[in-house]
């Protein structure tokens, strides 16, 4: 079975950092490619950030380019989104997802496995 953990959300200040955290377990995580996905109250789930399973090969959704950064530790099966000068509108359930292939994916279709999310709220 896998499972799919995230934490490290929580409340923060406008202009603020937070550093998301995702442990996944029952599967060969060097493998997979990883996403970090988020749900804003009343707008559908969208893409965020992706990272193939070597950890050499990222995307960014628009709206946190620059800002946020993806990044996994293969020996700890964990992936990380450092998110930094964050936004009001970057308040949302983050929500990491895992896939069955090594490369990288913007596609929440193409994601076999979830997390049950973090909450991540960014106050003005």
């Amino acid at each position: 079975q896998v499972r799919v953990v995230e934490s490290g959300g929580g409340l923060v200040q406008a202009g603020g950092s937070l550093r998301l955290s995702c442990a996944v377990s029952g599967r060969s995580f060097s493998s997979s490619a990883m996403g970090w996905f988020r749900q804003a109250p009343g707008k559908e789930r969208e893409f965020v950030a992706t990272i193939n399973s070597w950890g050499s090969g990222t995307a960014y959704a628009d709206s946190v380019k620059g800002r946020f950064t993806i990044s996994r530790d293969n020996a700890k099966n964990t992936v990380y989104l450092q998110m930094a000068s964050l936004k009001p509108e970057d308040t949302a359930v983050y929500y990491c997802a895992a896939r069955r292939d090594s490369y990288y994916g913007t596609k929440q279709q193409s994601y076999d496995y979830w997390g049950q999310g973090t909450q991540v709220t960014v106050s003005s």
